[in-house]
């Protein structure tokens, strides 16, 4: 199971990609309490974050979980842990211009084109000893 910490660091990592215009922990803090009404210090997120604390409400947790828009569940089961940062690798890829343009272009091609594509992206990914990615589940 992975720990709280590393959970919460990809939270932030996700919705603060670039680590030089990342918040610092008071800041956050800050957001959160004026999002979420919660009560959470700067200190504390900031031993959250780094393994430091591990001791955590389920109230704090309704608050991260809030202010982050996930499942409170994300922290503690580990199906929803991957269900979710699926969907949050998803959004990091479109993010970039040129994955958000081919996945705009393949939209209405066949099946048959579609598997096509995934095989000569597969085969590029390995040319360039990128990772396997998983498929994600179907949702329609």
């Amino acid at each position: 199971m992975r720990r709280i910490d590393q959970r919460l660091t990809a939270l932030i990592t996700a919705l603060y990609p670039d680590e030089h215009k990342r918040p610092g922990y008071a800041k956050l803090a800050k957001d959160i309490r004026e999002t979420t009404g919660g009560a959470i210090s700067g200190t504390y997120l900031w031993e959250l974050t780094t393994g430091r604390k591990r001791n955590v409400t389920v109230e704090q947790l309704d608050v991260l979980a809030q202010y982050f828009g996930v499942p409170s569940e994300y922290f503690l089961n580990d199906d929803v842990t991957d269900r979710v940062d699926t969907q949050l690798r998803l959004l990091a890829a479109l993010r970039d211009t040129k994955v958000r343009n081919l996945a705009l272009r393949a939209e209405g091609l066949s099946p048959q084109s579609l598997d096509a594509l995934l095989t000569m992206v597969n085969e590029a990914r390995r040319l360039q000893n990128l990772p396997n990615v998983e498929d994600c589940a179907d949702t329609d």
